[in-house]
Order: structure tokens, then sequence, then C-alpha cells
């Protein structure tokens, strides 16, 4: 069953559209959710929960502005970091509680920094993007990088520190 046919029938609230979308990009989802999440319950859990939130969100999903692939990555990584944010320990009940919800020039502030790494990282080789991608966005071990480019670990690890002191350079030590 092919892509399209997968979203008619997740459109149609079909279940036979979930079963395709598990069968069909479940290695993926869970390709992206183990370097996350370390317990297999965890990983389990959130694979169904983002099941369930393409089941209930796929209205949401625009062709214009992504790939479905796309889409479907970004909600499995955005869920699994959730995830392993609540396991993460509660904070010293002793400190100052901070307001949880930015300001305008916060916000601002953010969107600027973020506008201005990513133009640093497209600058970047392919080949330095794919590595900064699967370390920094995608969150995989060293370990598992090097195995998965066929480098050596200690390889890996250098590529990653140049790539890192490259960013600082262009970014002016400021996103250290």
């Amino acid at each position: 069953m092919d892509e399209r046919e997968i979203i008619a029938l997740l459109r149609a609230h079909d279940e036979a559209g979930a079963e395709a979308l598990a069968r069909r990009y479940g290695p993926l989802m869970r390709y992206l959710i183990a370097p996350i999440l370390s317990d297999e319950r965890d990983r389990e859990e959130c694979f169904n929960d983002v099941l369930l939130r393409v089941w209930e969100k796929i209205g949401l999903y625009d062709e214009e502005r992504g790939s479905f692939t796309a889409w479907l990555t970004a909600l499995t990584r955005n869920a699994a970091l959730t995830r392993a944010r609540r396991r993460l320990p509660a904070e010293d009940a002793l400190e100052e509680e901070v307001s949880p919800d930015p300001t305008p020039e916060d916000m601002l502030i953010a969107a600027e920094r973020r506008r201005i790494l990513l133009d640093a990282v497209a600058s970047l080789t392919r080949e330095e993007r794919a590595l900064f991608w699967r370390k920094y966005y995608y969150r995989q071990s060293t370990e598992q990088i090097a195995a998965e480019t066929g480098l050596t670990v200690r390889a890996a690890e250098g590529r990653l520190y140049r790539i890192r002191k490259k960013l600082r350079g262009m970014l002016g030590g400021e996103f250290v």
C-alpha cells in the first residue's frame, strides 16, 4: 500500500490505515524512538502514542508543507523527547519557580537563534550535515552513527568534534 492510500484510509478513519501505517512506517518510527528512550516499555508506549496521534491529527497534515514521512518523523521524535523529559527527575521543590510561559521577547530571540543556527548548519557539507542531524536532532549514539556510516567510533567522534568547532567558529561561540 502506498503513502497516498494510507493517508486516505487514515483520513477516512479506516482501521486498515492504522495497520498499514504501523506496517510500513513502524520500523522508521521505532528507529527514531530507540536512541531517545532506553526503556523498552517506554519505547512501545511512545510508538503506540504516535500511532494514536497520527490517527487523531491526520487532518492537520498538509502535503503543501512537506512530505508525510517528514511530518511523521517530526511527530515521532517530538513524542519521544516529550516522554523522555517526563522521565527526568523532578526539580528540587525549594528552587525558585520560573514562569513556564516565555515572553514575546524570549520567543523572538529563540526564533532568531534557531534561524542563525539552521543557516550555519546549511552551510556545512552534505556529509557534515548528515552527521550533525544524526547526533543532535535524532540523538543517535556515536556508536550507532559509526556502525551505520561505516566509520570507526573514533573517526565519528573526531568528525563530530570538528563539526562543532566549525559551527562554533561560524557562530562566534554564541551557541556553545
